[in-house]
């Protein structure tokens, strides 16, 4: 299957939008629905190769393939009473509020993920699937983190590994440590994670140091590049380049999923890189083409983390639907004025004009161009090489 024909089932529900945390939370689900509307403007859910499909919320069965027994009984317990907390699920907390779907919405969204893995693992309709309701990455076996219930990326890596999948590299960007599927896959040699991240100094969830690199089964399998803060497009783009490829190379997986948070972007409110809309739009270009290289172009791309909810999210995830696609969008393509009257309705402002930030962002290759040993960011690209690299025979 030529890359020209990959095919993407994009998966959508609109019921994913109650979950919902409530009014003043930063994880709105305005966000999710402005970013599906913004994809139907753009003509990209009947782009040829694109079907819409809306999967079944996972089962308890699927669910416990990352999840304990107990905590979605929790789960169910709290989304029944959501007057209740309980903070040793992580529920119920000054992060994870109640709220009735609790369960509902969160295995739906797992439910998608779920399915897109599925499907691009079997490959006989598509090689791309997107979830941008998806990426959830914080939530552990047995307890809700950092916004997320249930961690749909790892039970999607799971149901990979269920299928008879034996290498998987997950690969994240969000501007948080993908620290929840680390920890589910942590000494199990079949999959590798790779997260490029704000530094744990300055961010949570405080883990994600370069040392962190897996378990005893497993050196290696876990990779982290802690960026400082303040670290924008052109670091962002060196260090992304500098680290992932060479892993990817080495590992050979079979299949990829990705998270792709917007949360990086300069006008983040939680958070403190300052990356651009073009930045973001090279990466999901650079995974799409190194999905294709290294892993027969099956490639689940899902969202996570942003919270600019009409000025940043909507327009990354919808670059990242048509890379997917096949349809990339010219940075410089206005936003229809339909979307942008829905963008105020939603929030009380105006949506963005442009599918850009007005920048091209340019950074010199790691190995082009050497590392600055006085560098700040060079010293973490470095660091992180040098602990992981090695143990898949590659010098740092």
């Amino acid at each position: 299957m030529s890359e020209n024909c990959s095919g993407l089932h994009l998966y959508w529900d609109e019921a994913v939008t109650s979950y919902d945390f409530g009014a003043g939370h930063p994880m709105d689900p305005t966000r999710l629905a402005l970013t599906m509307r913004l994809v139907e403007a753009f003509g990209l859910t009947t782009a040829p190769g694109v079907t819409v499909r809306a999967a079944p919320a996972a089962g308890d069965s699927t669910l416990r393939l990352v999840h304990t027994a107990g905590y979605l009984e929790a789960v169910r317990r709290i989304a029944a009473d959501p007057e209740r907390c309980d903070p040793a699920h992580g529920l119920g907390t000054a992060d994870n509020w109640a709220f009735k779907a609790q369960h509902t919405a969160s295995a739906l969204i797992a439910g998608q993920s779920v399915a897109g893995a599925e499907a691009v693992w079997r490959g006989e309709e598509v090689r791309h699937a997107v979830n941008f309701a998806g990426g959830l990455h914080h939530a552990m076996p047995d307890r809700a983190a950092g916004f997320c219930v249930y961690n749909d990326p790892a039970l999607a890596i799971a149901r990979l590994l269920e299928l008879g999948a034996e290498r998987v590299a997950y690969v994240d960007v969000d501007v948080h440590h993908g620290d929840g599927v680390q920890a589910a896959f942590w000494n199990d040699p079949r999959v590798l994670t790779v997260s490029i991240h704000e530094s744990p100094a300055t961010l949570f969830p405080e883990t994600g140091w370069a040392t962190e690199t897996g378990g005893p089964d497993a050196p290696g399998t876990a990779a982290n590049l802690p960026l400082p803060a303040g670290t924008g497009d052109a670091g962002w783009l060196r260090a992304f380049h500098a680290f992932v490829p060479e892993l990817l190379s080495a590992f050979r997986p079979q299949v990829i999923v990705s998270q792709h948070g917007a949360d990086t972007h300069l006008a983040d409110p939680l958070a403190h890189l300052t990356v651009s809309l073009d930045a973001q739009r090279l990466v999901a270009e650079a995974m799409h083409e190194l999905a294709h290289h290294y892993a027969d172009g099956r490639w689940l791309a899902l969202g996570g983390g942003g919270y600019a909810v009409a000025d940043v999210v909507p327009a990354s995830w919808t670059q990242l639907v048509a890379i997917a696609a096949g349809q990339p969008i010219d940075p410089g393509t206005e936003l229809p004025a339909g979307w942008r009257t829905e963008a105020e309705r939603l929030t009380g402002r105006p949506g963005p004009a442009r599918m850009t930030d007005g920048v091209e962002p340019h950074w010199r290759d790691f190995h082009d161009h050497g590392y600055d040993p006085g560098d700040r960011l060079d010293q973490a690209i470095l660091a992180a090489r040098r602990a992981v690299l090695p143990h898949h025979g590659l010098l740092p």
